[in-house]
């Protein structure tokens, strides 16, 4: 529409771009091309129909592919609001104030470049991050530190990029009552893995468990994207970025210790237990006792306060599957006897209980109930012994010790079991825990608010099968090859050399029995 208009037509077309912001962009909105300069905006309608939304719901959140023009649709809305309304406040935070400062600046750039006539409001305070209109509207850019936007009455919060702002679950809960009396909220980002508060608000609009307004926009809304395009665009991309940056999807994005394409085989290995079980039915069960079989029972002890849980694995050693899954929240009481009785029912398996705090009491109790197989290991050195030497050493210690050593060293060995699909996991819990447990600050846990109880045990049993059972298998291999050459010769021994039958003054005999009695102790762990 050209600019050239008599006073009457100007003012009809002022009332017409202040009932439409799509009227208002297409018509008298000038932008920034990166190739062709100050261009008129020329929405697409996956744009319109955002425009529509903004109006029509007071929160919005926005999942969308990058470049789609999302943050420049967002800032023309933003101008609109702010001309052609009196006294509005609007913020925009990010996690860098430079992401919350562009926004506004694109603003500012919008505001700027409408015809004189158009300008029933002008810039009458600007700063570098903000400015404010003589109708008393505002805009200001901040990071999320602090307490910045808590204090102030909003007419619009923006949180760009939403699911790369760090604990923004407290943030929302500050900034919610700034928004009580009718104001509105647009978050917007790329997914960046799940169990953030981004994650959770899109997960539970479409549930209908909020008031959020979710609109998904992946790579191919934009009409000038096809698939040759997607193969040029991701010709050197991963598939954690592709996910991320283009796809909309949650499940493969972020930066998740275990690979997506990891995660992506071990869903669907996931069923349900045959039995849900023990007092609060949280121990469940893939797979009965098979006598023929050998097992390992791996547990990670709650800290005692309430926040965290007890859980155990059952790990069926010839396949690496994991069979059985405890997680709940018992007394000490009830833990101990819950393990003591699940490893006497899985043929008197090695127990392995991390012995922090709270876990060597548990080890004291299954020690009071004679339990006849639990693991220990060499203080200084974490190396396993059996249950039978460690009596006799003052230096080792029942159970396994995670510290800043070991933590490390057992994740990886988790990561490397997961990566060549050399174990089973059927339990959506743990894998849910895997979604969340990340590299934060260079060390891998759990996202904040969520737990790694179920992760941690199943570390420990990587590691406790692919070092001490192993190495004690190689052991017991080479007593058992030693006692089936004794056992299977028929040769009447000379009696005056030393070390056969008869010679009894090296009581060769008596070792022989007692590697024998070691080896069928033993003999389960023997792949």
């Amino acid at each position: 529409m050209s600019f050239q208009l008599d006073k009457k037509q100007q003012i009809k077309e002022i009332v017409k771009c202040g009932k439409s912001p799509a009227y208002f962009l297409n018509n008298y909105a000038r932008i920034s091309h990166p190739l062709h300069g100050l261009i008129l905006f020329n929405t697409y309608n996956f744009q319109d129909e955002l425009l529509k939304d903004f109006n029509d719901y007071r929160f919005n959140v926005i999942l969308k592919a990058r470049q789609l023009g999302i943050s420049t649709i967002t800032a023309g809305y933003i101008t609109w609001m702010m001309l052609f309304h009196r006294d509005k406040a609007i913020l925009v935070m990010a996690t860098k104030f430079a992401t919350a400062g562009n926004l506004v600046k694109k603003v500012k750039n919008i505001m700027r470049n409408v015809p004189d006539w158009l300008k029933i409001a002008t810039i009458s305070v600007d700063n570098r991050t903000s400015f404010e209109l003589s109708n008393g509207s505002s805009i200001k850019a901040t990071s999320t530190s602090g307490d910045a936007g808590r204090s102030e009455a909003l007419s619009l919060l923006v949180l760009d990029e939403a699911a790369h702002i760090e604990g923004l679950e407290e943030l929302w809960t500050g900034l919610y009552p700034t928004l009580s009396t009718g104001g509105r909220c647009i978050a917007l980002s790329t997914p960046n893995g799940v169990g953030n508060w981004f994650h959770k608000t899109c997960i539970d609009s479409e549930a209908g468990a909020n008031n959020f307004n979710l609109t998904n926009l992946p790579w191919d809304v934009h009409p000038d994207r096809d698939g040759e395009w997607f193969k040029k665009e991701t010709k050197n991309m991963s598939k954690r970025q592709i996910a991320q940056e283009l796809e909309c999807n949650f499940n493969t994005s972020g930066e998740t210790v275990i690979d997506p394409e990891c995660m992506e085989w071990m869903l669907s290995n996931i069923r349900e237990p045959k039995h849900k079980t023990g007092f609060d039915r949280n121990f469940w069960i893939w797979e009965e006792y098979d006598p023929s079989c050998n097992y390992l029972l791996v547990a990670d002890v709650a800290r005692g306060d309430g926040a965290d849980y007890s859980t155990f694995h059952i790990v069926k050693l010839e396949t690496l599957e994991i069979i059985g899954e405890y997680q709940g929240k018992p007394t000490l009481d009830m833990y101990a006897n819950m393990l003591n009785e699940v490893g006497k029912e899985f043929g008197n398996c090695m127990v392995v209980v991390e012995n922090n705090n709270v876990g060597f009491t548990i080890l004291e109790k299954l020690n009071e109930s004679r339990y006849p197989n639990l693991y220990h290991s060499i203080k200084s050195t974490h190396e396993y012994i059996d249950q039978h030497t460690a009596e006799h050493l003052n230096s080792s210690v029942p159970g396994f010790t995670t510290s800043m050593k070991t933590r490390p060293l057992i994740i990886a060995k988790l990561e490397e079991f997961i990566r060549n699909k050399l174990i089973t996991i059927y339990s959506s819990r743990t894998i849910n825990e895997m979604k969340t447990f990340i590299w934060r600050n260079g060390k891998p846990q759990a996202m904040k608010g969520y737990h790694d109880d179920l992760i941690m045990a199943l570390a420990i049993a990587c590691w406790v099968r692919d070092t001490a059972i192993q190495s004690s298998a190689r052991e017991l291999n080479y007593k058992k090859a030693f006692l089936g050459a004794v056992y299977k010769t028929n040769t009447t021994m000379n009696t005056q050399i030393k070390g056969q039958q008869g010679y009894k003054k090296d009581n060769m005999f008596d070792k022989l029995n007692e590697a024998k009695d070691i080896y069928d102790q033993y003999k389960w762990i023997i792949k």
